[in-house]
């Protein structure tokens, strides 16, 4: 006679259960146009801007980043497509009045905005989020401008880039000072994919001592040179960070970014919705690969193993779009010579 299966009572948690658990204090934030546009020199048509703002929408996603606050003085007409500057007019194309509860964000880079007179007052925009990129010496111009978007009603973030070259005091030098900023959170950004799951968990260490004390949160921006943006992700997820950047299909500069599906499939919030995602990755993002040739690929495994910015790699990857046959050994000499 065969053994009856004993059922689980209602308060004994079954191994499913168990793995269900999720930190509802953590916000995914999808910067698919804004990074992905540096592979097209932000010229994405209405209907795929659109398709990723529907997209975000569907899923649960709690921010969109649509592109750049970048200087329009000088520019080339025609050089770069209109999300290189986000102009309200062109956001509202898109999202109109924004009527739900997507947040929408821009990035202002330091030195690279003109920020009094580019940016309006929250009132006048639909956006919510203005997030500042700043390298480390560009840390006072960046709290500038961070005072200067929160006074004006924005949410803020700092996106301290190239984490992975600056010196250990320096970084506690930047730290302090970002500490005390209005920014409502600090983002470790892997901006040449050379870090390795112990650098990330001492860097998100790092990051939280500085904040606690101010209530700040910490981020995460993974670029994938070494295959590792979603498991640095993860690594960043597990040691207390509740900001986290990803893209659909890992769209973004170079070998591209932790892509949003994984991200989805990872946090097990029920208030994420995997479908939407995997539509927009199947019919609208992959068939863009051939063209932009982002993601994983020798040379910029190479220049993150070296800790290089990936400007190099990029050269070599448009080339071979042009006809060029490249020569791996050739990059990895040069790379290399330079160390």
């Amino acid at each position: 006679m065969p053994t009856k299966t004993k059922e689980p009572k209602e308060s004994e948690p079954t191994s499913t259960h168990r793995w269900l658990s999720y930190r509802p204090e953590i916000k995914v934030l999808d910067c698919t146009i804004r990074d992905g546009g540096l592979m097209n020199n932000h010229h994405f048509d209405d209907a795929i801007v659109k398709v990723v703002y529907d997209t975000c929408v569907a899923a649960g996603i709690d921010y969109m980043e649509l592109g750049y606050k970048a200087s329009r003085k000088g520019i080339k007409q025609g050089e770069h497509g209109c999300w290189k500057y986000c102009q309200e007019e062109d956001i509202r194309r898109i999202v109109g009045d924004n009527p739900s509860s997507l947040k929408l964000t821009v990035m202002a880079d330091a030195e690279r905005c003109d920020y009094h007179e580019d940016i309006p007052p929250k009132k006048d925009s639909v956006v919510d989020m203005i997030r500042v990129a700043t390298y480390i010496t560009q840390i006072p111009t960046a709290l500038d401008m961070v005072k200067d978007a929160h006074d004006k009603g924005y949410e803020t973030t700092l996106n301290l880039m190239a984490a992975s070259i600056v010196p250990d005091r320096e970084l506690d030098e930047g730290l302090e000072m970002m500490a005390k900023s209005e920014a409502k959170a600090i983002y470790v950004v892997d901006s040449f994919g050379a870090l390795y799951s112990e650098q990330v968990h001492y860097l998100v260490r790092k990051y939280l001592d500085h904040c606690k004390a101010s209530g700040k949160e910490v981020g995460v921006h993974m670029h994938n040179n070494m295959q590792l943006a979603y498991a640095n992700t993860l690594e960043g997820i597990i040691e207390g960070a509740n900001f986290v950047d990803a893209t659909m299909a890992g769209l973004g500069r170079g070998a591209g970014n932790c892509p949003m599906e994984l991200i989805l499939a990872f946090l097990r919030n029920p208030k994420f919705n995997l479908r939407p995602v995997l539509d927009c990755v199947q019919n609208h993002i992959e068939p863009m690969r051939a063209k932009l040739l982002w993601g994983y690929d020798l040379p910029y495994l190479l220049t993150g193993m070296l800790n290089q910015h990936p400007r190099a790699a990029i050269r070599f990857k448009e080339a071979e779009l042009k006809g060029a046959k490249g020569d791996i050994l050739a990059f990895y000499d040069s790379a290399t010579a330079e160390e």
